[in-house]
This record gives C-alpha cells, structure tokens and sequence, in this order.
C-alpha cells in the first residue's frame, strides 16, 4: 500500500513490524498476567510478526470486503486513495500532511480564508474531493505557499481546528523542543559508546514517573550474580566453570 500509484512498492524505513509485534506482546502478555491473577491459569501466547503487520490494516481489508471487491485498495502516493483531503501537501521549504475528515473539510476552506470551497459542487463531499483531488491540490499548496512561512501555514491551520503537522527530517525532530520535553527523544549514555539519543519510551506510568534505567550488559557481566543468586551455584563453581570455558565474558569497556 506504500509507494506511487504506477511505480514500484516502497520500503517504509521503520522497523514497524519489529516494534508493533512487540507492544503486541506486550500488550498480551500484560493481559494474560491479569487473567492468571483473577483465575490462577496460565496460557500460551502466540504473536507473529505477520499478524502484528496485517494489524496495522485500519480499513483497506473492510473497505475491499465490505464492498465486494468493488474497492481494491492500491498505492496512491502521498494521498490518501478513500479519504481526501489526507496527505503531504508542498509547502515553501517542507510538506505539510493535512487531514480533513468529513467535518473538518468547512475548518480547513474557513482557514484558509476560502469560504466559497464549502459548497462547490466538486468539492462538496469527500466522495466529490476525491474524484477531484488533481484539482484540490494546487488550491491548498498555492494558501500554504503564499504565507509568510510553513510554520505560519501550520500556526494558521491549527488555530482554526484542522489537523495539520509538518514533515520533519530526523534532525528536526531530535532536536525538536517538545518532542525533548516530553521524553519522545531521550538521551542515554552506553559505557562504551558514550552518550547517544534513542526514541524514547511510549508508554506512560503515574506510578513509574522515571525513566527505564538502560544500559547493555557486556557480554556475560552477569554470570556469577545469576549463578549464585538465582540457580544457587556456589563462587568457586562459577570459576570452575569460567577456567573450563563453558562461560564466557567480555568486559572490555
């Protein structure tokens, strides 16, 4: 579903699946914790990569069966195929990705100072936009780039109600004021790498308020501490094994 419409599929450059499959996991593994609590039974957990991925469908496989396959879902570039408008529109240094929903199409033609757009017959319903979104387009990127700046496009069309944000680089968005403020971006310091930014945790805790403390142990840092105080080997074991090499340790830092 990602790419241009008579090009080839593009590969997203995030690890959605990875990620998604595990808050998947998480999210069934908290849940089947809950259930041991009030029953007392356990269960196994099955969470593929393959169904966490297919998940990330919000209407495509509805809209095509609901529709009896009158609707094929295909890649429409940077608009949305069924909803419009929804999508990256040019802006003077950067894109604008702007969502309208039924209701909010009025917002957006009000924001832009373009009342007369509420009621023209090609753009009346979102049917009607999306048959006409060649036509659509040039009128939003010409309001966008006739302001003074990207940022007052975005000032204008927030404060009028219409979802809108602009296309950050990676750069932008590390160093972005509220995304630091608010722990979306967090600074960790790995013993070997010195410091380095990560994304930040996305679930929040009233009561664990405090950032997960992350460093990577080194390759068998914790042999003995398990050893001993978990499996009830003795030190003198733990050596035994470490001088015949079954364990191994790395602790160059």
């Amino acid at each position: 579903m990602i790419g241009d419409p008579d090009g080839a599929p593009s590969f997203p450059m995030l690890g959605l699946g990875d990620v998604s499959t595990g808050v998947h996991a998480y999210a069934a593994i908290a849940s089947a914790l809950l259930y041991r609590e009030r029953t007392g039974k356990g269960q196994y957990l099955d969470i593929a990569l393959l169904d966490a991925y297919f998940h990330c469908h919000e209407l495509n496989v509805q809209l095509y069966s609901g529709t009896g396959g009158a609707v094929q879902p295909k890649r429409s570039g940077t608009h949305h195929y069924a909803i419009s408008p929804a999508g990256l529109f040019k802006g003077k240094a950067t894109y604008l990705f702007i969502l309208c929903l039924e209701h909010q199409w009025a917002l957006l033609c009000r924001a832009m100072g373009k009342p007369e757009l509420i009621e023209d017959p090609r753009f009346a319903t979102n049917a009607k936009r999306v048959e006409h979104l060649a036509e659509m387009i040039p009128i939003i990127e010409g309001w966008i780039t006739a302001q003074t700046s990207d940022d007052e496009a975005v000032r204008i069309l927030q404060a009028g109600h219409v979802p809108t944000a602009p296309v950050l680089s990676i750069a932008e968005a590390v160093n972005h004021p509220h995304l630091r403020a608010r722990g979306t971006i967090r600074q960790i310091t790995d013993r070997t790498f010195g410091k380095l930014d990560i994304p930040g945790m996305p679930l929040r805790f009233s009561e664990f308020p405090d950032e997960l403390p992350l460093q990577a142990p080194f390759l068998g840092e914790h042999n003995e501490e398990i050893l001993t105080t978990h499996l009830s080997y003795t030190a003198e074991q733990v050596r035994q094994l470490q001088a015949e090499g079954v364990l191994k340790q790395d602790l160059a830092k």
